[in-house]
């Protein structure tokens, strides 16, 4: 056994894209729930966030005050709890999805699933890396690599005193497929 040394496994990335979750919780998680790969965590005047890149898929935690909300993209296959779950659905299709709870808080999301060419993946890796070098979180998983394209996760985001915007873009070389989300939690309170 190595002292020291953390092994990461390689994410799960061979899934259809279909069969991913959007889940939307009124708690934290607990990390030990998920393999992070990357994480970012900020505080403005009015809350807390938490950003945690979990291989091709995200969790984002926004504390404010007492209350916390948890969106989450993840495999069928991840064990979540039940408690706190507000709203779960999968990427079937474009979708968007708002939500305002007791306390002030707003929530708003939409996604889309783009199917690509090869050549316009491989050119918004390009992109997305090169942006990735002055803001958010890039992470590739280069030994994934399915015809030259690699699998990655890319999670921009805006920090405003009231409101955290996040943007993300999530790829899957095996189906030529990128996920991309964008999120805003409105804590106007």
């Amino acid at each position: 056994m190595l002292i020291g040394v953390e092994i990461m496994e390689s994410p799960q990335i061979n899934v259809a894209v279909e069969e991913l979750v959007f889940s939307l919780f009124q708690r934290p998680l607990h990390p030990e729930l998920f393999q992070i790969y990357a994480k970012r965590q900020f505080k403005t005047e009015k809350y807390e966030a938490i950003i945690w890149v979990t291989g091709c898929t995200h969790v984002v935690s926004v504390f404010a005050g007492d209350m916390c909300l948890s969106e989450v993209v993840s495999t069928p296959s991840q064990p979540l709890p039940k408690r706190g779950l507000i709203e779960r659905f999968q990427f079937r299709g474009p979708r968007s999805h708002k939500c305002t709870l007791s306390r002030g808080v707003n929530y708003m999301t939409d996604f889309q699933v783009e199917r690509m060419s090869p050549n316009l993946y491989r050119q918004s890796h390009i992109d997305l890396e090169r942006f990735a070098r002055n803001r958010g979180v890039f992470v590739k998983f280069p030994k994934l690599e399915v015809g030259g394209l690699q699998p990655f996760c890319y999670i921009d985001f805006e920090a405003r005193q009231k409101e955290l915007h996040i943007h993300t873009f999530s790829a899957y070389p095996e189906q030529v497929t990128m996920i991309k989300t964008q999120s805003l939690f409105d804590l106007q309170k």
